[in-house]
């Protein structure tokens, strides 16, 4: 599925929200768009821009085709073995110039925000052979330099060190626009090098991809930049992260374009920060991570990052529990899984995930604070987490699960016929 056949599904649905009139991209469209689902503008400086297509679990289980309650045992099913086969052209190359931001609607979203941002481009670096893809918050310098955040460690940036160590700049494409399957795999921590099998194998269908002049490969998109990841560096941020918080202002590197290529009309793809669109991409990939971790120490059921949590802090494991210390290896699983997940919540199959009422019934009376809480303080959590210092935190694992030898303690009485 194409990124317009997305868009068309979306619509036929009834669910696209189209607006005609002229916005403005500094802040109005975020105005417009917040808390409301799949959105097209027909004029943002004169160009299309949609948002929020995967803002919810229900839109991106429409992308998969499946049921939303099947999403996390479906995704945990699905291997990173899928055909990718390069083409000699694509779509996005009808329109081929010079780079010019200033002639995409690249959306400022918040007052005090660094510039404009790009923010659902999937990034495609090639070093020695080697090809990774992912998705990177860009912020524009000029009309074709942007300072992109690149995380310590992450394949990127491994890609990126190397290249300066031999004194070289990095190729990369820039892709916006994308399949949205495509997204979310860019979006998934996978093995290295697995980023577009994982997308085909998401999709069920070879993922094609572009050579560039730059030796960057690109997919289907509606836009594609071509360029460089230089040495230079300049002040990235502030930037609304998925905590709906400031992200510190750091000194990143500097993307210097080379080429912009797009399709006759683009539709431009913004992502709104913190917005549910992020979460979905920057937390639910998690899910199925945690469910296979955890059902090698536990009969799992279901997980889910919880939107209280930005759907990244705090993760609900349901499990079918078969001994007292399935909750806790559930604990420890789910913690190595997600590197920075802060707070998880272990619960019986007969409780909803879904239903924070449910959660607060099992935490109410299946918790004991003196017995079923594990705490590990000044551990690595997240950036992200404002009461983070450097990334350090403390993280709580609950056990909010009955006792096998008293359940009937626990057991909930309903009416005749509701049970």
């Amino acid at each position: 599925m194409s990124f317009r056949d997305f868009l068309e599904d979306l619509d036929g649905a009834g669910l696209l929200k189209k607006v005609d009139e002229p916005v403005s991209p500094i802040e109005e469209v975020t105005a417009r768009s917040w808390g409301v689902g799949p959105i097209l503008f027909s004029n943002v400086s004169g160009k299309k821009c949609c948002l929020n297509i995967l803002g919810s679990r229900h839109l991106l289980a429409r992308a998969l085709g499946i049921q939303p309650s099947a999403l996390v045992r479906h995704l945990a099913g699905v291997d990173y073995e899928g055909p990718v086969r390069e083409v000699d052209s694509s779509p996005f190359m009808e329109c081929v110039s010079r780079p010019d931001l200033s002639r995409l609607p690249v959306l400022t979203y918040f007052a005090g925000d660094g510039g404009p941002y790009i923010t659902s481009a999937v990034v495609t670096s090639v070093f020695d052979g080697k090809v990774n893809a992912c998705v990177h918050r860009l912020m524009v310098l000029g009309r074709d330099r942007l300072a992109a955040r690149l995380v310590p460690g992450r394949h990127t940036h491994q890609f990126y060190q190397a290249a300066l160590a031999r004194g070289e700049e990095l190729p990369v494409s820039i892709s916006i626009g994308v399949d949205p399957l495509l997204l979310m795999a860019a979006s998934t921590r996978v093995p290295p090098e697995k980023e577009f099998s994982y997308a085909a194998a998401l999709q069920g269908g070879p993922v094609e991809l572009v050579r560039l002049e730059n030796g960057a490969l690109a997919p289907q998109a509606e836009i594609v930049l071509e360029g460089y990841i230089t040495a230079e560096r300049a002040a990235e941020g502030p930037f609304v992260d998925i905590t709906g918080t400031r992200d510190l202002v750091r000194q990143e590197p500097v993307i210097r374009l080379t080429k912009m290529m797009t399709r006759e009309d683009p539709v431009y793809h913004g992502l709104l920060p913190a917005g549910g669109e992020h979460k979905m991409l920057m937390g639910v990939p998690y899910e199925p991570l945690i469910y296979r971790a955890v059902s090698k120490v536990a009969k799992v059921k279901d997980v889910v990052l919880t939107e209280g949590g930005c759907c990244y802090f705090h993760a609900v494991v349901q499990i079918e529990k078969e001994s007292e210390e399935d909750p806790l290896r559930a604990i420890d699983a789910a913690f190595q899984a997600h590197g920075s997940l802060k707070h998880v919540v272990v619960v019986d199959s007969d409780i909803n995930i879904y239903d924070p009422h449910d959660l607060e019934f099992a935490l109410a009376t299946r918790m004991r604070g003196d017995e079923d809480l594990i705490v590990r303080p000044n551990v690595r959590g997240s950036t992200l987490d404002p009461r983070s210092v450097e990334g350090m935190t403390t993280k709580v694992g609950v056990n909010a699960t009955a006792r096998l030898d008293k359940l009937w303690k626990f057991s909930r009485v309903t009416p005749p016929g509701l049970g």
